[in-house]
């Protein structure tokens, strides 16, 4: 029999983060988390996105071992102010067993249900800044930091418990010697005397700081239009500031400032730290920061992490200056490979500024749907 026990004290919410890593030991595929962090990610004292949303998290246990793990998120800015009654659910793991799988999806209806939600969606997190998707090709490629690794019968299970695929997502990476310097010199050129644009580059973190919050708003305003995009709060900025942007090289953060100082564009790669986390294998010590170190030194390989154009300098070619400066600091640090993050495949502006480079798709992934009924 299986049965449910949901996550309320510390020592279960460090077993619920560390289910995969028995799940997933020995796959080469599969780069771990920080479980520090991980358990961070779920304290309502640290993380701000509790501010408008709520988790509750469950395991699934079988003879008292743990089989399954599943997050079920409600956010409330997504319905009450874009009213999409979602219920959203992520952190979804398990062996393969349809007994695991549907007590823990059958709890998230039953949640969704009672807060007389519409539908039910995932795996996703919080927001767009989370992890998506299950992933449904690209089994024998390595993860990455910023995605979700499950085994292929995770797709059957969806499949047999009725729901049916939402979203649609590729992941994509082209060789760095596929960017060429010379058109986008060319380009560049010509866009900023016609724009009158600035590109803006730097050495320090603390220099960049100063304009990481227009970032973010630009990014609202960038992605605004696409498929369940939730807006990054105000009170959310710092905190993704302290978990992404200041571990992130700082040579590797480009903005593209108008006449007037206001920031039209920004870009963000970071180096892959799959290896690295590999060999930290979830802990920071003794020797995981020294691997996470490295590979923030020495990776040839970048994650293309965030990308975000004013919607009114879309279409325009303004995505040449940012690769240019990008293309200068990969280049000074010897990049070979350059990996994106999971994209939409209706999302053909952003297909249309890669075409250039030759891109392989090397992954899919998707989310699943299931309509709920508040009549049961």
């Amino acid at each position: 029999m299986i049965h449910l026990k949901e996550v309320k004290t510390t020592d279960q919410l460090k077993k619920f983060v560390e289910f995969p890593f028995k799940l997933y030991k020995g796959n080469p595929y599969w780069v771990p988390p920080i479980v520090k962090n991980e358990i961070n990610l779920f304290d309502k004292t640290k993380n701000p996105v509790f501010k408008h949303a709520d988790a509750r998290l469950f395991l699934a246990l079988e003879n008292n071992e743990i089989v399954g793990r599943i997050a079920a998120i409600i956010n409330h800015t997504e319905i009450n102010e874009q009213d999409i009654k979602k219920m959203r659910f992520g952190w979804f793991d398990f062996i393969d067993n349809t007994q695991a799988s549907k007590r823990l999806l059958d709890k998230v209806e039953e949640i969704g249900r009672e807060n007389k939600l519409k539908f039910m969606e995932g795996p996703v997190g919080f927001s767009n800044l989370d992890k998506v998707g299950v992933l449904t090709e690209g089994f024998n490629h390595l993860s990455t930091m910023v995605t979700w690794y499950n085994h292929p019968y995770y797709v059957n299970h969806f499949e047999t418990l009725g729901f049916t695929v939402e979203k649609i997502y590729l992941e994509n990476k082209f060789l760095f010697e596929h960017v060429k310097r010379e058109p986008l010199e060319r380009i560049s050129t010509v866009i900023k005397k016609r724009y009158q644009l600035k590109s803006l580059n730097f050495t320090k973190t603390k220099d960049l700081l100063p304009y990481v919050d227009e970032m973010f708003d630009l990014f609202n305003k960038s992605h605004e239009s696409l498929a369940s995009f939730v807006p990054i709060s105000d009170k959310e900025k710092s905190y993704l500031i302290d978990k992404y942007i200041r571990f992130i090289n700082p040579e590797y953060i480009k903005f593209v400032l108008d006449k007037n100082g206001k920031m039209i564009a920004f870009a963000v790669i970071m180096p892959s730290f799959s290896k690295a986390l590999q060999k930290a294998n979830g802990s920071l010590f003794p020797f995981g920061f020294y691997h996470l170190l490295k590979a923030k030194k020495t990776s040839k390989d970048v994650i293309l992490y965030l990308i975000g154009i004013h919607p009114t300098y879309q279409k325009k070619g303004i995505h040449a200056l940012l690769f240019l400066d990008l293309q200068h600091s990969c280049e000074q640090n010897g990049i070979k490979n350059c990996i994106r993050t999971p994209e939409l495949i209706e999302n053909v502006s952003i297909a249309a500024i890669w075409k250039n480079f030759n891109p392989i798709t090397h992954k899919r992934r998707c989310t699943y749907k299931k309509t709920l009924s508040t009549n049961c």
